[in-house]
This record gives C-alpha cells, sequence and structure tokens, in this order.
C-alpha cells in the first residue's frame, strides 16, 4: 500500500452523505433556487396584481406559499431529512417549530386581550382632542 492509499483510506466513507440519500449537486441547487424564485414571485403577483381582493385570503395564500418555502429551503439548501444527524436535526427542528408557536400565538393572544380590554374612553373618537 502506498503512502497515498493509506492517506485516503482513512478518509473512507467521512463525510459523505450518499448513504443518508442527500446529493448536493449543481441540479439540486438549481432546482431548489428554481422553486424559492417560483414561491416567492406567485405572492408578489398576488398582492401586485391585486389578483385576490379578500386581504385575509390573500394572507393565508401567502402564508401557505412562505411555510412551502422553508420546506423547500430545509431540503434543498440545509439538506435535512430525517436520516440526517442520526434524526437529531429533525428533533431540533420541532422544538424550534414548538417554540415559534408558542411565542407567535402568546403574542397574538396579548395582543388581542390588550385590545379588547382597552379603556372605553381611549375608544370613543368624540374623546378625542
Amino acid at each position: 500500500m502506498s503512502a497515498h492509499d493509506e492517506l485516503h483510506a482513512h478518509d473512507d466513507g467521512h463525510g459523505h452523505d450518499d448513504d443518508l440519500g442527500i446529493h448536493a449537486t449543481l441540479s439540486g441547487y438549481m432546482t431548489g433556487f428554481v422553486l424559492s424564485v417560483i414561491l416567492t414571485v406567485i405572492p408578489f403577483w398576488l398582492v401586485m396584481g391585486h389578483v385576490i381582493t379578500k386581504s385575509s385570503t390573500a394572507a393565508v395564500i401567502i402564508l401557505a406559499l412562505a411555510a412551502v418555502q422553508i420546506v423547500v429551503h430545509m431540503i434543498y439548501f440545509l439538506h435535512m431529512n430525517a436520516k440526517s444527524e442520526g434524526g437529531w436535526n429533525m428533533l431540533a427542528l420541532v422544538f424550534t417549530i414548538v417554540l415559534v408557536v408558542i411565542t407567535l400565538s402568546g403574542s397574538i393572544w396579548i395582543m388581542y386581550h390588550l385590545n379588547s380590554n382597552m379603556m372605553p374612553s381611549m375608544m370613543d373618537p368624540s374623546n378625542l382632542p
């Protein structure tokens, strides 16, 4: 065995994600890029073209497309799946999602109650100076 073979024999199987089904290729990155551009252009077109007149419907569609775009970024650019890093990436993602949901729902709940429990004199337009 030559010195060159000994150097490369140590690296066999380390740092390769082929067994996990993750392939960082130019075509994979281009697929992710094209999907990201499409998922960015659609909401922009919906808002700028006034395609949907009801703002709540447009907001729900835009949020759904944003969620899809997050998944595209995680798969194509971060190479996350259930097998990567022994499943720890997915566990960290679930924990992050739980924290974000708790934070957002708590914030919305607090803002709603602050708005609904305002002093009546502040809500009456006749009391304005």
